[in-house]
């Protein structure tokens, strides 16, 4: 590994770190949707392989940090997976402790990540002599998989219905294409149809406000004003293991080992069920919250990081929801990556620590700290000068284009009822990570039935 490379991966670790400070502070936003098609732009422009590794990894370190911001200061929520903190985060604001709130769900992401880190690239080495058979076995643990997350969402029933009829829509968008020649019979289109899944509830959204009556019976509301209860600053460099009590440090470490070794399963389902279970035994509210969001907070960042490196070094195909969702374009984009042809093919296994320690360190060393020191100041500068609605509409935005280029002006139609589709799931209960299993098992689901 030359210098001028190395050179290239701190400078894309300290851009994403940059980036998704910003991105992560934002309210509302999804994770999938800010970190898939920037992913995406990037491995299209032709970025060297490890370079793109190392920035990917930067940027989840960074927007899980600081999802927590806003949700210590404000209650609202800086991406979906910090959704689940937001009881116990308000508790602690109550009590007027939003600093508190802040270190501690910061800490807990510092936890995460260097219990992940180490076990997702040694279980990463442990599966590699079965990757064989797995890979083998690949179209059905799909279709497995997304009966595995239909039955841990809110709406079971419907996710299980939904199997048959998302698959035979995607499917029959795609013989339709090959039957008008729009791309060579055989040629999957598969990215932007990732991308209308990933931004289905913008889409939605944007068409319910063509509908008179529906954007008529919309609440209206003033413009609103959001009160930051102050905190108080802290000197030097804060340590996490000085922040976190005892029990919280080891909950955190705890929740982060289990998070990392059930990688298969919903990142969502289980910040919920560990987080609420690690912190059950806790009689007092305010000590009940702090374990609660730092186990959370560990568990959220080890779910995305083991999530994306165990599938991407021992297999080279998304077995996950992370890898199946915001890490997609490691392992699928063409022309560039393939199932076939991918980071798992390209890099060695020392390419693959080097991008993940450097991209996890820097994001650390920057973002934990701005975080911790200063993110009183930054959320009050998202919150007034960068909307997340701004955000989402330059993500849609690259979503139509890459849609044209899959596949011309057709398609961009395609995307939106896929879209449209997704999104009717996605608000009805149906998690992404059931409908990206069904993106990817679809072939063979629409073959066997």
């Amino acid at each position: 590994m030359d210098i001028v490379l190395i050179i290239e991966m701190i400078a894309a670790a300290v851009l994403a770190a940059v980036l998704y400070t910003i991105i992560g502070v934002a309210p509302g936003t999804d994770e999938t949707a800010v970190l898939a098609p920037v992913t995406l732009a990037i491995v299209l422009a032709g970025v060297e392989p490890i370079v793109v590794l190392t920035f990917f990894m930067s940027a989840i370190v960074a927007n899980k940090v600081t999802d927590s911001i806003p949700v210590a200061l404000a209650g609202i929520p800086g991406g979906v997976m910090a959704t689940p903190m937001v009881e116990h985060a308000l508790v602690l604001k109550k009590h007027g402790m939003p600093d508190i709130s802040i270190r501690k769900m910061a800490s807990g992401s510092v936890i995460g990540t260097l219990v992940s880190v180490p076990v997702s690239l040694l279980m990463a080495q442990a599966l590699i002599p079965f990757s064989d058979v797995i890979k083998e076995y690949a179209n059905p643990l799909f279709f497995i998989g997304a009966v595995l997350l239909a039955l841990m969402t809110k709406n079971k029933v419907l996710a299980l219905v939904s199997i048959l009829p998302f698959a035979l829509l995607i499917e029959g968008l795609r013989h339709l294409y090959w039957g008008i020649g729009v791309v060579p019979e055989g040629t999957n289109v598969f990215i932007s149809f990732f991308l209308g899944i990933t931004i289905g509830p913008v889409i939605l959204t944007i068409f319910e406000l063509l509908h008179k009556e529906k954007r008529d019976s919309m609440p209206r509301f003033p413009k609103k004003t959001i009160d930051f209860a102050q905190t108080n600053p802290i000197k030097g460099f804060p340590s996490p293991f000085k922040i976190l009590t005892k029990q919280e440090t080891g909950s955190s470490v705890l929740a982060s080992f289990i998070g990392s070794i059930t990688f298969i399963m919903s990142p969502v389902g289980m910040t919920i069920f560990l987080g609420e279970l690690f912190s059950s035994r806790v009689k007092d509210p305010v000590k009940k919250a702090s374990v609660a969001i730092a186990s959370m907070e560990g568990l959220t960042n080890a779910t995305y990081i083991s999530g994306t490196l165990i599938p991407l070094i021992a297999l080279g195909i998304p077995l996950s929801p992370m890898a199946i969702g915001p890490a997609n374009a490691l392992f699928n984009a063409p022309p560039v990556f393939t199932t076939e042809h991918n980071l798992h093919h390209i890099l060695s296994n020392a390419d693959f620590v080097w991008a993940t320690l450097i991209g996890a360190t820097i994001a650390l060393a920057i973002t934990y700290f701005v975080t911790v020191k200063y993110a009183h100041k930054i959320c009050a500068f998202v919150f007034r000068w960068i909307p997340h609605e701004a955000i989402l509409g330059l993500f849609f935005g690259l979503v139509l284009l890459l849609a044209f280029m899959d596949a011309g002006f057709i398609n961009i139609i395609g995307v939106l009822v896929i879209g449209l589709f997704a999104g009717m799931l996605h608000r009805w209960g149906v998690n992404y990570g059931v409908q990206f299993m069904i993106l990817y098992a679809a072939p063979w689901i629409i073959t066997w039935f």
